[in-house]
């Protein structure tokens, strides 16, 4: 099978099964989402949702949380993973948007990396979800399935990753493709027992193949 082949039946698949596939963080502004994708670093969405509530009611802007303090703060996100860091990065973050950013979102991952606790992937999520812009964020579900697929071929690195499937997928594609593979990696395609009898995209999934043929 061509690689244009695989990518076409994929994307096929999943705009006939789940065209309509977002984030499943609960948020109702960029500066919400982005304290959530902050927060959601090596922890589930569904703890994150459990925890922004109590934050977003008494953050509620990013002044509020630009002005507070550590002790004040960490009690609210104390059951995620690495409080202390998510601490320290959320007020920082929120500084930082105060004194260079006019409190707005940058609308540009350049400028989004420059805040504390975001990386390339949060960066990502952020322009893709709020600003609707092509781009691919590649976390441990993404980074597994689309090598699984074979979408991805010998990318070592999420950035590696990223580049092979923002030049693969059709750009008016991307930023959804990104909810599309997140998902199946979260419900299906698990990364210790994959549900491959449950899953629709046998015929393009070069791990099913393989592994039906051991």
């Amino acid at each position: 099978m061509k690689k244009s082949e695989r990518y076409q039946g994929v994307i096929n698949y999943f705009l006939a099964n789940k065209p309509f596939a977002e984030t499943e963080l609960m948020y109702e502004n960029p500066y919400q989402l982005l304290v959530a994708v902050i927060l959601s670093a090596q922890c589930t969405d569904k703890r994150v949702n459990l925890v922004t509530p109590d934050v977003f009611r008494d953050f509620p802007t990013v002044q509020k949380l630009a002005e507070t303090d550590f002790d004040t703060l960490f009690p609210y996100i104390r059951s995620i993973s690495y409080p202390n860091n998510k601490t320290k990065h959320l007020i920082g973050m929120a500084q930082l948007l105060v004194q260079k950013f006019n409190s707005q979102v940058p609308q540009t991952i350049e400028e989004l990396i420059q805040l504390p606790g975001v990386g390339r992937k949060t960066a990502n999520v952020i322009v893709s979800v709020v600003y609707n812009q092509p781009a691919m964020a590649v976390d441990t579900h993404v980074f597994r399935v689309s090598a699984r697929l074979g979408l991805t071929t010998a990318a070592k690195t999420p950035l590696a990753a990223e580049t092979q499937l923002v030049k693969n997928i059709p750009e008016e594609y991307i930023a959804t493709a990104h909810h599309w593979l997140i998902l199946h990696g979260r419900y299906t395609c698990l990364a210790r027992t994959p549900k491959c009898t449950e899953c629709g995209l046998q015929e393009y999934c070069k791990y099913y193949v393989k592994k039906s043929m051991a």
